[in-house]
């Protein structure tokens, strides 16, 4: 691949463009409509150069021991950002990768291909017909990192789609899900109460500016039946050029308000960004 010229396609679900970033030779962006998706440096594939993606590999990185291997599902693919970094952290991490948009999937393995033994299997498929497909106990983290444009699609926000991520997890597994929105919050309120009525214990990371309500902005939620080192969590957040919170426990709750569980016959997708709201973090 020329690394100085762009590519476009137009795929399943969009046109999809890879631009080269001059700064890192071999680092891309991938956006979908104009929307940015994901950045890879293949290089260094663990350079995290979205903010969001930053926060979710905090969280791989505390879920478990330095090093140790770990089954994971990623709802939604991308450009692959999280598991070429749970491949270079994690080695012999065993990785499912899903995303609706084959033609997507084509392009990134054709012009960003995957280190050799990665241990990362590509799926074409929709997220919640793979996800209720899948076995019991299947992952110990699943990340739903999924948007329709620029919203997360409905039919993955409901009570019935949080109990099937919560049967595919092992009993100490952690659900991780990126979501945007802005005040005031009937969305994310909403996830956080689907989430709390199938998962003991609940987290939220974001910037304060965010969760203040001062701007639309991304927000990873975070699901499981055991209470992680938020601790060590809040350390690597703060550290981030642009730091975020990590919120649990009962402020999580109180956030959450008079919110109520989503059914699949209430569910909506997620807030349209207002125009500029996304941009490299």
């Amino acid at each position: 691949m020329n690394e100085s010229i762009p590519v476009q396609r137009v795929t399943d679900h969009g046109t999809a463009k890879l631009m080269p970033d001059v700064d890192r030779p071999r680092a891309w962006l991938l956006t979908v409509d104009g929307a940015p998706q994901s950045y890879v440096d293949l290089d260094d594939p663990e350079h995290l150069e979205f903010e969001y993606a930053r926060r979710l590999g905090h969280v791989l990185d505390v879920v478990a021991g330095p090093g140790r291997a770990l089954d994971l599902v990623h709802l939604g693919g991308g450009a692959l950002t999280l598991p070429r970094y749970a491949a270079a952290t994690r080695p012999g991490s065993r990785q499912d990768v899903v995303e609706a948009d084959r033609g997507l999937l084509d392009l990134v393995a054709e012009h960003l291909p995957l280190a050799e033994g990665a241990g990362v299997t590509l799926h074409a498929a929709d997220a919640r017909a793979w996800l209720e497909s899948a076995p019991d106990d299947h992952a110990d983290v699943l990340v739903a990192d999924v948007f329709g444009g620029s919203r997360v699609p409905a039919h993955l926000t409901s009570l019935a789609y949080a109990r099937e991520a919560e049967r595919v997890l092992r009993p100490g597994g952690v659900y991780l899900a990126n979501l945007a929105d802005a005040a005031p919050f009937g969305f994310l309120r909403s996830q956080l109460a689907t989430f709390g009525a199938v998962f003991a214990e609940l987290a939220l990371i974001a910037e304060p500016g965010v969760l203040r309500g001062r701007r639309f902005g991304n927000a990873v939620l975070l699901a499981a039946h055991r209470p992680l080192d938020f601790a060590a969590l809040a350390r690597r957040t703060a550290a981030d050029a642009f730091p975020a919170r990590v919120e649990h426990g009962a402020a999580v709750r109180e956030f959450s308000g008079q919110a109520r569980p989503v059914e699949d016959a209430d569910a909506v997708p997620s807030p349209e960004p207002p125009d500029g709201a996304f941009g490299i973090g």
